[in-house]
C-alpha cells in the first residue's frame, strides 16, 4: 500500500457548522455472511465461514472503534440467531438496547471472494427477513433519538421492502424534527430494488431530509441519473474533478445537503485498486490522497468504513473538511486489509496513515 497523491490541508477557518457531540444512531439490516474459505468458488465450497455484517452495522462498529457513542437499530427475530447477532455487535462496543425483536428470520448473504481478474460475487437470501417485514410504529423513534445528535441511514434499507422504506422515512422525519444531523449513503443495490418502485422515486424524498450525502462513482447515476462526464472506473484511476458537477447537481436538487462526498475506486483487478475520495462543501471541492492498494484482503465494507470515518471526521475536525475527508479515506483504505465486514482499526492507526506512514512495519 502506498500513497501516490497527497493534498495539502486547507485553512481551518473554512468552517463546517458545529455538530453535536451526542450519540450516533445507525439503522438498517444486519445479515449473516457466509463465505467459502480460502477464495474458493461457490461450486467448490464444502464449508462456509460465518460472520455478521451489513452497511449500517459496519458504520456503527467503525464509530465504536473510534470511541464514538453509537447505537445500532434494526429488527431481529427472537431466536438464537437473532441473539447471536446481538452478541456479535455487543462485543465491539455497539449499543444494541434499541434493537427491536420480531419476524421469523435473519437475512443471509453469500460472498464468493474474488482475486486478480475474477471479481467477487454476492448472492442474497433476505426475502421475508425480520427487517423486510418491519412496519411503521414498530420502532419508537423519539425514544431512539432522545440522546442522539446524528442519524445515519443508507439506500440499502429502503431497497429491501416497502415496509423498510416507510420506516426509513419515518426515521428521517423524526430525526429532522428533533434537530439531528442526518447522513445518508446512497448505496445502490440493483439486486434489491424489486418491490415495485424505482430507486429515484423513493430515495428523492429520503435524501431531501439529509444534511450529508455519500456515494461511490456510480451511485448518483444509478439512483438519480446524475452522471460524471467521461469516466471509466475500470482504467485504474478516477479523477476527482470530474465529480464536481455530480456534487453540484445533487446540491441543487436537494437544498438541505451541505456536504457531499464521493469515494473514487479505480479497479485494476479484484486484488488491486486505487482508492481516494472527494468532498464538496457549500460550493468548494476538496480532494483527498490517492492510495494504491495492490493486495486486497477484503474490500466488502470499505464504503461503510469511509462513511464511519467521515462521520467521525466531520464531528472531530470541525472547520476542516479536508482533514475529515483525509481521515475517511485513510480509514477505508485500511479496511481493504481486514477480513470481514467490519473495519477493526483505531484512530491512532488511521492518523498514522494520514501522516504518510504506509510502510506496514511491525509495531513493537
Amino acid at each position: 500500500m502506498r500513497i501516490v497523491e497527497r493534498s495539502d490541508l486547507i485553512n481551518p477557518s473554512e468552517e463546517i457548522p458545529k455538530m453535536a457531540k451526542k450519540k450516533v444512531i445507525t439503522f438498517g439490516e444486519i445479515m449473516m455472511r457466509l463465505s467459502p474459505p480460502d477464495f474458493l468458488r461457490f461450486g467448490q465450497a464444502r464449508s462456509f465461514d460465518v460472520i455478521y455484517g451489513g452497511g449500517e452495522a459496519n458504520v456503527a462498529v467503525s464509530l465504536a472503534n473510534f470511541d464514538v457513542p453509537v447505537d445500532y437499530v434494526t429488527r431481529l427475530p427472537n431466536n438464537d440467531l437473532g441473539e447471536a447477532c446481538i452478541q456479535f455487535l455487543r462485543q465491539y462496543g455497539v449499543g444494541v438496547e434499541k434493537i427491536v425483536r420480531g419476524g421469523d428470520r435473519i437475512g443471509v448473504y453469500f460472498l464468493e471472494m474474488g482475486a486478480e481478474q475474477r471479481g467477487s460475487k454476492v448472492i442474497y437470501d433476505r426475502a421475508g427477513s425480520a427487517i423486510a417485514t418491519v412496519e411503521r410504529g414498530m420502532i419508537d423513534w423519539k425514544h431512539v433519538f432522545a440522546d442522539a445528535g446524528w442519524f445515519h441511514w443508507t439506500g440499502i434499507t429502503p431497497a429491501i421492502s416497502i415496509g423498510a422504506a416507510d420506516v426509513c422515512l419515518e426515521a428521517v422525519q423524526a430525526a429532522k424534527e428533533m434537530g439531528l444531523t442526518v447522513s445518508c449513503d446512497l448505496n445502490y443495490r440493483a439486486k434489491l430494488w424489486k418491490w415495485g418502485k424505482q430507486p429515484g422515486e423513493v430515495m428523492s424524498e429520503l435524501v431531501g431530509y439529509s444534511d450529508v450525502a455519500i456515494g461511490n462513482e456510480e451511485d448518483a447515476d444509478k439512483v438519480f441519473g446524475i452522471k460524471a462526464p467521461e469516466v471509466d472506473v475500470t482504467k485504474g484511476k478516477v479523477e476527482a474533478e470530474k465529480y464536481r458537477s455530480v456534487c453540484e447537481e445533487l446540491a441543487k436538487r436537494f437544498p438541505k445537503l451541505k456536504t457531499i462526498t464521493i469515494t473514487l475506486r479505480g479497479s485494476i483487478s479484484a486484488s488491486h485498486n486505487t482508492w481516494s475520495g472527494t468532498l464538496w462543501h457549500q460550493g468548494k471541492l476538496y480532494t483527498g490522497p490517492t492510495f494504491d492498494i495492490s493486495h486486497i484482503v477484503d474490500r466488502v465494507g470499505a464504503g461503510d468504513a469511509f462513511a464511519g470515518g467521515l462521520i467521525y471526521g466531520l464531528r472531530t475536525y470541525e472547520g476542516n473538511p479536508q482533514e475529515a475527508l483525509n481521515f475517511a479515506i485513510a480509514a477505508s483504505c485500511l479496511k481493504h486489509s481486514i477480513l470481514g465486514d467490519f473495519n477493526m482499526v483505531t484512530v491512532t492507526e488511521v492518523e498514522k496513515i494520514m501522516a504518510g506512514d504506509t510502510s506496514g512495519r511491525v509495531s513493537r
